[in-house]
Formats: C-alpha cells, sequence, structure tokens
C-alpha cells in the first residue's frame, strides 16, 4: 500500500521521458518508390513530410511520400508543436500518471503507453468531477462511484482511497484551475497486448485537469430518440471507457440537427442520454426521474433530487419521484431536461418532433440550475472539496 510520501510533486522536464518513448515508439523504414531508405532529419523540416500526400486519388502511395525515422526527441518535439497549433476549445494544464509517478505540466508528455490494456481492450474506469471557484464539486461522491465501478471491472486499485483522492488534489492544485474539470482513470494497465490482464504488472492511475474555453451555453435544445443499442445493465451502471455506444449515439444526434439522443431500456421505458440523466416535470408537478437500477447512477442528477426540496417546501413542485417513465409520459411532460457535469442542467423544448411543454425552457427546470450553481458555489462541505493552491 502506497504511503503518503508517493504524492507527486509537479515535473516541468520532461526528459525523463525520452528513454521510456524510445523504447515504446515505433521506428518506421522510410517509404519511398526507390525502395526502404533513411533519410535524416533537421528541426527545421521537421514537419517537412507532414503535408504531403501519402495516397493519390487513384488509391497508390504517392511516390513523394516519406515515413520518417524518429529519435525519442523528435518525437517530444513533434507532439508538443502539434499540441500547439491545434485549434480546441479546451486546455489541458496538469497530467497525473502512476506509470512515472508524478504530475506534470506539459501537453507532450500528457501520453499513455500503447499496450495499456485501457487502450487495446477497452479495460479502464474514470470518473469527472467538477472545479468551481477553486473547489472541487462532489470529490468523494465521483471517488465512490470510480472505486465501485473498477471493483465491477476486476481492476486492483493501487494505492488507497485517501492516497487516490490526495492525488487528485494535488493535480488540480498544480494546474492552478479554477474553474474546469477533472477527469480520472483507472487501468488495468499497461503490458502486453493479450486479452488478460494477467500480465499487466499493476493497475495505472491517470487524471488530467481540463479548462473548457467554451462559454456555458443553456438554451432549449432538440433530443432524438436513440436507435444505437443501450448498454446491457451490468455495463449501463459502470462507468468504463467503453464509450463507443456513447458516442454513436452522440454522433447520431448530431446527424439529426439535435444536441443528444436518447436511450430506452430493453422494456422500452426511457432510460438516459449518451452522458447524462433525463428527468422530467409532470403536468402535475412532479419531478419525475428514471430510476437506477439500470443505467448510469449520477451523481449530479442525485444531487439535483436533493436540492429540488427546496421546489417543494416553495410549492413550485408538488413531489419528486424515482420510478420508470414511458416515451408517451415523457413526450407530453410539462418540461423536459438532461442533467450532468457537463450540462448541468439544461432545458429539452423538443424530443423527436414533439414539442416539450410550450416549447421554451422551463421554469423548474431554470430554479434547478440556479440551485445546482449556488450549490457549486457556495454548498456544504459535504459537496465542496478546496483545493489548496
Amino acid at each position: 500500500m502506497a504511503s503518503l510520501s508517493t504524492i507527486p510533486k509537479p515535473i516541468s522536464d520532461t526528459s525523463f521521458l525520452l528513454p521510456k518513448l524510445r523504447d515504446s515508439v515505433i521506428f518506421l523504414r522510410n517509404i519511398s518508390v526507390s525502395g526502404p531508405k533513411i533519410r535524416p532529419l533537421t528541426r527545421s523540416n521537421v514537419f517537412k513530410n507532414s503535408n504531403q500526400t501519402l495516397f493519390s486519388s487513384e488509391g497508390q502511395c504517392s511516390p513523394t511520400f516519406d515515413v520518417p525515422l524518429l529519435s525519442s526527441s523528435e518525437v517530444i518535439e513533434r507532439m508538443r508543436t502539434s499540441r500547439e497549433s491545434q485549434e480546441t476549445k479546451q486546455l489541458y494544464l496538469a497530467m497525473y500518471s502512476s506509470v512515472f509517478g508524478g504530475i506534470t505540466t506539459d501537453t507532450a508528455a500528457m501520453v499513455i503507453p500503447m499496450d495499456d490494456h485501457m487502450v487495446h481492450r477497452g479495460h479502464g474506469v474514470f470518473d469527472t468531477a467538477a472545479i468551481m471557484d477553486g473547489y472541487l464539486y462532489e470529490l468523494d461522491q465521483h471517488l465512490d462511484r470510480f472505486l465501485r465501478s473498477a471493483a465491477m471491472a476486476k481492476i486492483q486499485i493501487p494505492f488507497d482511497r485517501e492516497i487516490i483522492r490526495r492525488i487528485l488534489i494535488r493535480t488540480v492544485s498544480v494546474s492552478q484551475c479554477r474553474k474546469g474539470s477533472l477527469r480520472y482513470w483507472l487501468s488495468a494497465g499497461p503490458g502486453d497486448f493479450q486479452l488478460s490482464p494477467s500480465g499487466c504488472p499493476r493497475a495505472v492511475l491517470y487524471a488530467i485537469v481540463i479548462q473548457d474555453q467554451s462559454p456555458p451555453d443553456h438554451r432549449g435544445i432538440r433530443v432524438v430518440t436513440s436507435s444505437i443499442p443501450i448498454k446491457p445493465p451490468q455495463f449501463a451502471v459502470m462507468k468504463s471507457v467503453n464509450y463507443l455506444p456513447n458516442a454513436l449515439s452522440k454522433m447520431e444526434a448530431e446527424e439529426n440537427d439535435a444536441y443528444a439522443a436518447i436511450w430506452l431500456d430493453g422494456d422500452g421505458f426511457v432510460a438516459e442520454g449518451p452522458n447524462m440523466n433525463v428527468a422530467f416535470v409532470t403536468k402535475e408537478k412532479e419531478l419525475l426521474m428514471p430510476s437506477f437500477d439500470k443505467i448510469l447512477s449520477g451523481c449530479t442528477a442525485k444531487r439535483v433530487l436533493v436540492l429540488a426540496a427546496k421546489l417543494v417546501k416553495e410549492g413550485k413542485l408538488r413531489g419528486i419521484r424515482v420510478d420508470n417513465v414511458s416515451v408517451e409520459d415523457g413526450k407530453r411532460a410539462e418540461e423536459m431536461m438532461l442533467i450532468g457535469s457537463g450540462v448541468l442542467v439544461r432545458s429539452v423544448v423538443q424530443w423527436d418532433e414533439e414539442i416539450i411543454g410550450d416549447g421554451r425552457e422551463g421554469p423548474v427546470t431554470q430554479a434547478l440550475l440556479n440551485l445546482l450553481l449556488e450549490d457549486m458555489k457556495s454548498g456544504p462541505a459535504s459537496v465542496r472539496v478546496r483545493v489548496p493552491y
């Protein structure tokens, strides 16, 4: 079991990674029509070949394209240049990896080994906690679910819970991020490309701090019913890295000019979105949420159920219920909303061709969003963990 001395210090010099990359990078010979040969590279032309076309319009290999042989330092340099030139709305401020046992703020070093079973077998779990005003929101609730998922995935936890918690807080502290998110993974670990993880020496913990540059958007959205099969309950209740069905469901929504696609369970009841829960306000002014026995138990959704009790006291809701929800009941509800750490609480104004309520953002949905934002900024210590920067 790890001791507190294992909590990492930040790493700014990533030269220590070069031997690791030298061992793991596959060196390829240059390809040309005249046969394989090695051509030297310099810093000035390190990307010279990158813009050349690999294949012609007829699918033939281009005679001008070469696959360069790279040193480990050139790999790091290319990765750094690629990151700097990439247009993205997300900034990666710090990463922890138990592979190299520390934290780095160099995005070029934020990598994982190709033979990690999380990469080539999907044998890993993850979770996310929001960072708001220098506090981690619901870290302990997410961490508990994270460890439950690891147990279901039969991943041996490399550190005890308190060590993991301190590593996560330390990673955020190093990042200096005051508003963003912390995402973390437990993997069966690197070792080989076999199916079984028996060849992996130990499980691995990764964590990364993400700062999203996108402005918040709380406008009403449209959703569609997903045609992508939902995960069976054994896997749906576990937050594993196998998100291919989720990604395909999201892509299906975007292809239909919608924000998300809603899954139905095997009995035809409303289940969840690709990475968020669903809730409704019935015509009887009752907050209705699908039960969690076949879907992921959303930490944000469960917190919203607690916060909604205030609206019951104020008379804005008559009750709160977690139960099966038919599609018909969902589509004729007064309000529909998506709930999750990414969307927070967001109004759904149209589902397939049916308009929800009056087609505008619902007042209860807005009230729940305000309660959640207030909770994130000034809630009790049970949901807010201060980051010691």
